[in-house]
């Protein structure tokens, strides 16, 4: 059973970590995600054109 000093060190650490998820991972990801998706459309756009009916 490990010690209250070593239970509360690894409480610390794992809060820590949420945090740094929380706080930096997950809006970067999504940043990241929501932007690789833009250049996808805006790539395929150049490559057949516009969405719509021939002209």
């Amino acid at each position: 059973m490990p010690s209250p000093s070593e239970d509360t060190g690894g409480k610390r650490r794992e809060r820590r970590l949420f945090l740094f998820l929380v706080i930096f991972l997950f809006p970067l990801l999504s940043v990241a995600l929501v932007g690789a998706y833009g250049f996808a459309v805006w790539f395929l756009q150049m490559l057949f054109g516009p969405p719509g009916p021939p002209h």
